[in-house]
């Protein structure tokens, strides 16, 4: 087992690039799916979330070749879905995104049921309904789920329980290679959404935003492959401008798409943050945070795009320590968000946990090193922010958690002046 080792207290300094954004790249390599020609993906983040999903590809019998270092090529001409690697579909939330995909490819699918973070429910049922409004059949039972799809669908409008950021994907990837029209209405649009659009658009599909959160898809029977760059990743991004602001830093984070983040960035600042944002070609940004005098943050609240992405609530969470007076946190999406703040009493704060969704955070609190565990991703990073601005030592485990979304983590701090350290026990 591995853990980080972080000795607190040490300033930061210097510069970090942000890598590739992961939730954007799983829907894109579930797209080679669609198509029996090459697809190249550049600027992958190389975290074990996606090496997961590449696996599964490979273990049906798709070609990847690694081209450079963040770019591979793949053909899944010869895939059988009967060799789907169930073992880690069921422990990989991501795996979710192969239903759409295979379903209109072979016209059955049987997946068991994903695993991910531990962060409270979160079922499939908007994806299964969703499909069954197409007149798709389901059957669920054993923890598998077996999708067949009619001869000729029933519906041509999907309406979404929710706005799912996987679902709305998962409808994309099955709508592009269905020839006419489907629409779908309660539509996420957040980056990943966009991102999918770009690449299903390359392939051949038409995809069109008509209103709003509704979302119109004119597929083809046939799809060609394809060539995406992928974007860079805004929550990594927005983790290490929290990272380096909590820590009262001087960071250049490099590579920012600013687009996806204009709230979150205009809410720090309201907080007492400082930065200077220099604005680069293709909407990118590198953005220095500087130390700041005073903190005051009367509430954080997560919502859809374009609002505070639920992936940042555990940093802020972590800043809102730093800040004078009370803080209402808020995240509506998942009841297991708050499980960090736990973790974060343990080492000093003043934290209420009112119920599943929200807490009061009193500050600010001297944080003092201990012991700490990593409950999901997006935790994990925030008690690295925690353990970073402690007094002492911190030891964190479960990191395996974090690697699955920040590439060598470790290391890229270490390069601020972070004394932290992956060890084996």
């Amino acid at each position: 087992m591995e853990q980080f080792v972080i000795q607190g207290g040490k300033p930061l300094r210097g510069a970090i690039d942000v890598r590739g954004a992961k939730n954007a790249a799983f829907p894109i390599l579930a797209a080679t799916i669609l198509t029996d020609e090459d697809c190249i993906v550049e600027n992958l983040p190389l975290v074990e979330d996606v090496y997961r999903m590449l696996e599964i590809l490979e273990g049906m019998g798709a070609t990847v070749e690694w081209l450079e270092e963040r770019t591979v090529k793949i053909n899944t001409r010869a895939i059988n879905p009967a060799k789907i690697k169930k073992d880690i579909v069921a422990r990989f939330r991501g795996s979710v995104l192969l239903m759409g995909p295979l379903l209109a490819r072979f016209g059955k699918v049987s997946l068991p049921r994903p695993g991910g973070d531990i962060i409270g429910a979160r079922p499939i049922d908007t994806h299964l309904d969703a499909f069954s409004q197409l007149g798709v059949k389901i059957l669920a039972s054993n923890g598998k789920v077996v999708l067949e799809k009619p001869e000729q669908l029933t519906g041509d409008t999907v309406i979404l329980n929710e706005f799912s950021v996987t679902a709305t994907e998962n409808v994309l990837l099955f709508a592009a290679l269905y020839p006419g029209v489907i629409t779908v209405k309660t539509a996420d649009q957040d980056y990943p959404i966009q991102e999918l659009i770009k690449a299903l658009e390359r392939m051949g599909a038409g995809i069109s935003l008509s209103a709003l959160h509704v979302i119109e898809v004119r597929g083809k029977q046939q799809l060609g492959g394809m060539k995406h760059r992928l974007m860079f990743d805004p929550i990594e991004a927005g983790t290490f401008i929290v990272m380096a602001a909590a820590a009262k830093g001087e960071v250049l984070v490099q590579n920012v798409e600013t687009s996806f983040l204009e709230l979150f960035l205009k809410k720090l600042k309201e907080f007492g943050v400082p930065m200077q944002i220099e604005a680069k070609q293709n909407g990118l940004a590198n953005i220095k945070v500087l130390p700041w005098k005073k903190l005051k943050i009367d509430s954080i609240q997560t919502f859809i795009y374009p609002g505070i992405h639920t992936d940042l609530q555990s940093p802020l969470g972590v800043l809102a320590t730093q800040a004078a007076g009370s803080t209402l946190l808020h995240d509506p999406l998942y009841p297991g968000r708050l499980k960090y703040l736990e973790e974060l009493n343990k080492m000093g704060a003043e934290i209420y946990i009112a119920d599943p969704h929200r807490a009061i955070i009193n500050g600010p609190c001297r944080l003092f090193g201990t012991d700490l565990g990593t409950f999901d991703l997006r935790g994990g990073a925030a008690m690295i922010i925690a353990a970073l601005i402690a007094k002492g030592k911190s030891t964190i485990s479960n990191i395996y958690q974090v690697d699955r979304g920040y590439e060598k983590i470790e290391e890229r701090l270490q390069k601020l002046g972070a004394d932290i350290k992956r060890i084996t026990v």
